[in-house]
C-alpha cells in the first residue's frame, strides 16, 4: 500500500506533460456557424465564468478576461482528470502548481508597483497604525505579500491530494472488508460514492478559487 501512495506522487515527465495538454482536447474551437450542444455548454460556461471573475474590474481589467478564463478552464479540467480511473490530476503536483502561481502573483505584483506604485506601498502599512507598530507591521504585510503565491499552490495541491488520497483508501478498505463481510461493502461504496461526488465539487470550486484570487490581485495591482 506504501508503494501505491508513493506512485500517486511520482509520476514520469511525459506522462505529466500528456496530463497538461489534456484539457486543449476537451475544448475545441468551434469552425461552424451552427455549434453541437457540447460547444453551446462550453460557450454558456465561459460566460458565466467571466460574470463572476470580471465583475469588480473596470474596463481596463477587462483585458484580462481571456487569461482568466483560460486559467480557470485548464485548472477545472485538470483536476477533474484525476478522477478518472488510472489517471492523475496534474495539480496534485506543488511544482505545477507553483509553476502556475509564482509568474502570475509576481505580474500582479509588477503592475501594482508599475501603474498604483503609491498604493501598492500604502498597503504595506494600514492607516491608523500606531507609530511603535510600524516596523512590525511593514515586516508581517510584506512577509504576507511574499507568500501569496505559496498559499495559492499549497491549497490548491492540498485539496485534490487529500481529497484523491481519501477515496484511495475508502477503495482499499472497501475490498478489505468485502472478504470479512459482505455487507459492509454497501456501506463502503455509498462512502465511496458522495466521496466522489463532494470531490468533484472541489475540483471545480478549488479552479475558481484559485482564478478569483488572482483576480482580485489584479485588481488591487492595475
Amino acid at each position: 500500500m506504501n508503494e501505491e501512495l508513493s506512485a500517486f506522487f511520482d509520476v514520469p515527465v511525459g506522462t505529466m506533460m500528456l496530463a497538461i495538454a489534456f484539457p486543449a482536447i476537451l475544448l475545441p474551437t468551434p469552425n461552424r456557424l451552427i455549434t453541437n450542444r457540447w460547444i453551446t455548454i462550453q460557450q454558456w460556461l465561459v460566460k458565466l465564468i467571466m460574470k463572476q471573475l470580471l465583475s469588480i474590474h473596470n474596463t481596463k481589467g477587462l483585458s484580462w478576461s481571456l487569461m482568466l478564463i483560460t486559467l480557470t478552464l485548464f485548472i477545472g479540467l485538470t483536476n477533474l482528470l484525476g478522477l478518472l480511473p488510472y489517471s492523475f490530476a496534474p495539480t496534485a503536483q506543488l511544482t505545477v502548481n507553483l509553476s502556475m502561481a509564482i509568474p502570475l502573483w509576481t505580474g500582479t505584483v509588477v503592475l501594482g508597483f508599475r501603474y498604483k506604485t503609491k498604493i501598492s506601498l500604502a498597503h504595506l502599512l494600514p492607516q491608523g497604525t500606531p507609530t511603535f507598530l510600524i516596523p512590525m507591521i511593514i515586516i508581517i504585510e510584506t512577509i504576507s505579500l511574499l507568500i501569496r503565491p505559496v498559499t495559492l499552490a499549497v491549497r490548491l495541491t492540498a485539496n485534490i491530494t487529500a481529497g484523491h488520497l481519501l477515496i484511495h483508501l475508502t477503495g482499499t478498505a472497501a475490498l478489505t472488508l468485502l472478504s470479512i463481510h459482505s455487507m459492509t461493502i454497501t456501506v463502503t461504496f455509498i462512502t465511496v460514492v458522495v466521496l466522489t461526488i463532494l470531490e468533484l465539487a472541489v475540483a471545480l470550486i478549488q479552479a475558481y478559487v484559485f482564478a478569483l484570487l488572482i483576480s482580485l490581485y489584479l485588481h488591487e495591482s492595475a
